[in-house]
């Protein structure tokens, strides 16, 4: 889910590393020979960087597997690889099983767009241990993001502002205000990380990922994507279909829109999601705290925000939760099921005046720690999607569409529509008016869609599933909540990624889960 300049699934310093002089002479294909042949140098990993999101240095697995850390050198340039070079952050724990048994790396990307993968692997490591048995789990932090070359926009204070700001605007001087305030965050975008904003795309960090898969010794690219990772999968099985090995895509984005039919599919799937929670809520056994009935649920919500619009109130001091934060708190609370009794506490608080709980969440969905430092999330995540994305809209565009936003959602409809404006005046042209991901020959795919997911809404995996064509995209399907199948738990969903991950055993195509 992008943020309001495109909701986003869960963003300071900037320092591409320059080709050494010794080899400014060298020749296309000794670089290439020299970017392939490269070795790592795995070591224990360091506490996060400021741009990864802080914190201390992941702690071992169960068992005492260590977490190891090195450098992959990468072209800035996909297109002039023979130029200057980038160092790509990548994590890794050894495989747990006989060396026998090892197929090779799982290479994961966990989504965002802007998400660190070396944060976000460790934070999940123990959800992967039946994988670990025969590979070697591997992250990374793709292309602007975390440790590899960050894009850098604004300062903490200055995030703090923007986060601050009515991303809903009501009439025509709020409208400008925040007009302003996303061209003035995205020269500094420019400003700070002129340098790499061309190179970020969704294509650029595919052949990354082909180099990696060869610096790490394997012939086919073992893969796991999830959320904006399966498009980044998409895009990889379409540029390298005879290199894609065995891969999962779970929370799968539709390559098939764009921005503005992704955005409006967003408006339902967290309308949904919503409804799906108030049911949920008015249905246990005590009464619901926060309203009578699901519709008094979402009633009260819809009032309470209405309110905030011209009175916030007290948040995490000094700041206030406005109406965008605690929109934007409560899209957070609806990625996983084991969010829900976060938002009923949350809104019980808000209601009695006390916004701390719903602007944690909306911290965490904006990468804002609890120091009030700002991971690169959400400036990666808006550099990635406008470089991405050709089609660019204007306030014009935005007020003609709100009718269908609105129909789509009555409490997420106008924050995704204002959202679109988001790459107003950004330095790089967008590449296309969405992702191709046909990959002719590629080895089976598993895509797997959850009919209660918000951020990418269930139909995208059939969409995903058809584009990268026959016999390659095999569809599962799981009936459950929240932003994608594996991490739930299910049975039937992880003995079908295990079954194909670990043994090669392709699941029927349109299994369903429940």
């Amino acid at each position: 889910m992008s943020h309001p300049f495109r909701l986003r699934a869960a963003a300071l310093t900037v320092c591409a590393v320059l080709l050494p002089a010794l080899l400014a002479g060298c020749g296309e294909d000794d670089r290439d020979e020299e970017l392939t042949e490269q070795e790592l140098s795995w070591r224990d990993c360091p506490a996060p960087s400021d741009a990864q999101g802080g914190g201390p240095a992941p702690s071992p697995l169960p068992g005492g597997a260590e977490w190891q850390c090195a450098t992959m050198k990468a072209p800035l340039n996909w297109d002039e690889p023979e130029g200057d070079t980038i160092d790509l952050a990548l994590i890794r724990a050894r495989a747990s099983g006989e060396a026998s048994e090892r197929i090779g790396s799982l290479i994961f990307n966990f989504g965002g767009p802007g998400g660190s993968g070396v944060t976000a692997l460790p934070a999940f490591g123990e959800e992967y241990a039946t994988l670990r048995t025969r590979y070697d789990l591997v992250s990374f932090d793709p292309r602007g993001v975390g440790r590899s070359a960050p894009v850098i926009c604004a300062d903490d204070q200055q995030l703090d502002a923007y986060f601050q700001q009515d991303a809903t605007p009501d009439d025509r001087a709020e409208r400008t205000e925040l007009l302003d305030n996303t061209r003035e965050f995205n020269a500094g975008c420019e400003k700070n990380s002129e340098r790499i904003l061309p190179h970020v795309r969704t294509t650029d960090a595919a052949r990354d990922l082909d180099l990696m898969r060869q610096v790490l010794g394997d012939d086919e690219l073992h893969y796991f994507g999830i959320s904006y990772g399966t498009e980044l999968g998409g895009v990889y099985a379409h540029l390298f279909p005879e290199k894609v090995g065995r891969a999962v895509f779970d929370a799968v984005v539709d390559p098939t829109q764009t921005p503005e039919q992704g955005s409006l599919g967003q408006a339902r799937g967290f309308q949904l999601a919503l409804d799906n929670y108030a049911e949920h809520c008015v249905s246990q056994v005590e009464d619901c705290p926060v309203g009578d009935s699901a519709q008094d649920v979402k009633d009260r919500i819809a009032g309470f925000l209405k309110d905030l619009d011209a009175k916030p109130i007290p948040g995490l001091f000094p700041r206030e939760l406005t109406q965008t934060a605690a929109t934007n708190g409560i899209a957070q609370a609806l990625y996983s099921q084991d969010f829900w009794e976060f938002l009923t506490d949350g809104l019980e608080e808000a209601y009695a005046g006390d916004g701390t709980i719903l602007m944690v969440l909306s911290d965490s969905m904006n990468g804002r720690n609890q120091n009030g430092e700002y991971s690169n999330l959400v400036a990666a995540n808006v550099s990635i999607n406008c470089a991405d994305d050709r089609p660019r809209y204007d306030t014009e565009d935005v007020e003609r569409r709100l009718p269908a936003f609105r129909a789509a959602s009555e409490l997420f409809g106008d924050y995704l529509a204002w959202g679109l404006i988001g790459c107003t005046d950004w330095a790089v042209r967008g590449a296309a008016d969405h992702p191709e991901v046909s990959a002719p020959g590629a080895a089976p795919i598993l895509v797997i869609g959850n009919t209660g997911d918000p951020a990418t809404p269930y139909e995208g995996a059939r969409r995903m599933a058809q584009a990268l064509g026959e016999g390659v995209g095999v569809e599962l399907t799981y009936r459950g909540q929240g932003h994608g199948a594996y991490d739930s738990g299910n049975k039937c969903v992880r003995d079908a990624v295990h079954g194909y991950l670990l043994n090669g055993k392709v699941p029927k195509d349109g299994t369903v889960c429940s």
